[in-house]
């Protein structure tokens, strides 16, 4: 189980589409967490990832040098 806190103004609209449609809050709570989570998780693990390779002093490769390394170039 989790509990959100939502601002007023947020509440208030889950409140009214609740109602007008007959629905619980939880089933667009939901439906909100399920169309946006995997977006939000590839953005932070992404900018994650960055950051450690940053941190790593590694050295990036151009995509001219990558598609060299692997030999794609035609």
């Amino acid at each position: 189980m989790l509990s959100v806190r939502l601002p007023e103004s947020m509440a208030n609209r889950l409140n009214v589409l609740a109602e007008k449609t007959n629905r619980p809050k939880a089933f667009y709570v939901k439906e909100l967490f399920l169309r946006h989570f995997n977006e939000l998780e590839d953005i932070y693990l992404a900018e994650s990832a960055l950051e450690e390779f940053k941190k790593s002093g590694e050295d990036a490769l151009t995509l001219n040098e990558m598609r060299t390394a692997l030999d794609l170039d035609d």
